[in-house]
């Protein structure tokens, strides 16, 4: 008879473990969230980084752009196919 009355509060004990558990991660604001919300920051961290290494990027380009003189030239030709008033342009098809 002392087995069954020990087994009564220790099984008691072990259901309440396992609904606080439950309660912790299931809940609102419980560990799923917690986890779903440090993911989101993760990535949201991941692009300021990103943005930031580009940004630096676009600032360096700026900077040459302002100081160098054949850097200017590069892109008006590249980007813009400008050339210079003496110079004539040659196409030259691939085919």
């Amino acid at each position: 008879m002392k087995n069954s009355k020990s087994k009564k509060p220790t099984a008691l004990i072990i259901l309440l473990l396992i609904l606080a558990a439950a309660f912790l991660v299931f809940n609102n604001n419980g560990i799923l969230k917690y986890i779903r919300i440090k993911s989101e920051i993760n990535n949201l961290e991941n692009g300021i980084k990103n943005s930031d290494d580009t940004l630096r990027i676009l600032n360096k380009e700026i900077d040459s752009l302002k100081t160098s003189r054949f850097k200017i030239e590069k892109v008006a030709r590249e980007k813009y196919r400008m050339k210079r008033k003496d110079e004539k342009v040659l196409k030259v098809d691939e085919n």
